[in-house]
């Protein structure tokens, strides 16, 4: 069940290969007198994954990423801002 502790870390992040594990894992478990219908079975789990991972609104890696940069630019620019009002406020008080 190492599918399920990675989703744990991956939440938030939609990640195809993931799905792709998820779908060839629950085709695996099904018994070979079922084999038969692999491929239309294999199609529609991947459909039915990709379903539920699209209604917990998830975001890519990439947009993930990028929002991280941003922010972190923006704590930088906040704690800028910050010693700029503080530097102000010593500055008005010792008038």
């Amino acid at each position: 069940m190492d599918v399920i502790a990675n989703l744990g870390y991956r939440m938030g992040m939609l990640d195809a290969k993931l799905l792709d594990d998820i779908a060839r894992r629950l085709n695996d478990a099904i018994p070979a007198a079922a084999r038969e219908l692999q491929d239309d079975l294999e199609k529609n789990l991947r459909a039915a994954t990709q379903s539920v991972f699209s209604r917990l609104d998830l975001v890519t890696r990439e947009e993930f990423d990028v929002q991280c940069k941003v922010l972190a630019r923006s704590r930088a620019k906040i704690e800028q801002l910050e010693r700029q009002v503080a530097e102000l406020e010593a500055r008005l008080l010792k008038q």
